[in-house]
């Protein structure tokens, strides 16, 4: 068995700072609070930092990141999930098309819920920076699926869930492990994933500057 790198680090620093931005802000918006939803919406803010740059990552990040080396056709996935049906090896050095569908869903799910947020308000004490540039209405409304799309995101991130257990206990794929070490030990892997750090660093200090005049000076 060869340890061959599979996800580079601003990879798998973006993937995990979203689990935690993401669990905080479920979490805050359960509770509730003026002083509670200040970090409800300082974690929006983050989030909404990270997946702009993982939309941007998926175009210019190392080969497993992109979108082009995960995304599939129909034809394609229907034959991975047809293996997995019939319980045939299915390891791969990246997402799986089902995995593909996933990220796509979360990443288009999660962009839906941090810019609805900017523009939202409870009639109450908070609002979003973003409020006073939509008539009233409009800001109801984006309210609304603001707090719909929380509960779509909860499944989501549910069916994410299942989808790893599955693979991790049915199916003894290693899936968690190599995505906190970047690594994978495999004797089918072929090559290395290049670790383009400086690219992401400055990649996602462009996103973060952006988001913070965004919400600062709009």
């Amino acid at each position: 068995m060869k340890r061959r790198l599979i996800w580079d680090s601003p990879t798998r620093i973006f993937h995990w700072s979203l689990v935690i931005l993401v669990s905080i802000s479920f979490t805050t918006g359960l509770i509730g609070g003026f002083d509670i939803m200040d970090y409800h919406q300082l974690s929006g803010y983050g989030i909404l930092t990270l997946v702009i740059f993982r939309i941007i990552w998926g175009v210019i990040g190392n080969d497993h990141a992109r979108f082009t080396q995960f995304i599939k056709g129909p034809a394609a996935t229907f034959t991975y999930l047809r293996r997995i049906l019939h319980r045939e090896p299915t390891e791969m050095d990246g997402h799986n098309p089902l995995g593909a569908l996933s990220v796509i869903s979360l990443l288009t799910a999660l962009l839906i819920q941090a810019t609805t947020g900017l523009f939202a308000n409870d009639d109450i004490l908070l609002e979003g920076p973003l409020v006073h540039l939509v008539s009233n209405s409009t800001s109801q409304t984006l309210t609304a699926i603001h707090e719909t799309m929380a509960w779509i995101l909860a499944g989501l991130v549910t069916l994410h869930l299942i989808a790893i257990a599955y693979h991790s206990l049915i199916r003894r794929e290693d899936l968690l492990l190599p995505m906190l070490r970047g690594w994978r030990e495999s004797n089918t892997l072929e090559g290395n994933a290049k670790n383009p750090r400086l690219r992401g660093l400055v990649v996602f200090s462009l996103v973060a500057a952006g988001v913070y005049g965004l919400i600062t000076y709009l």
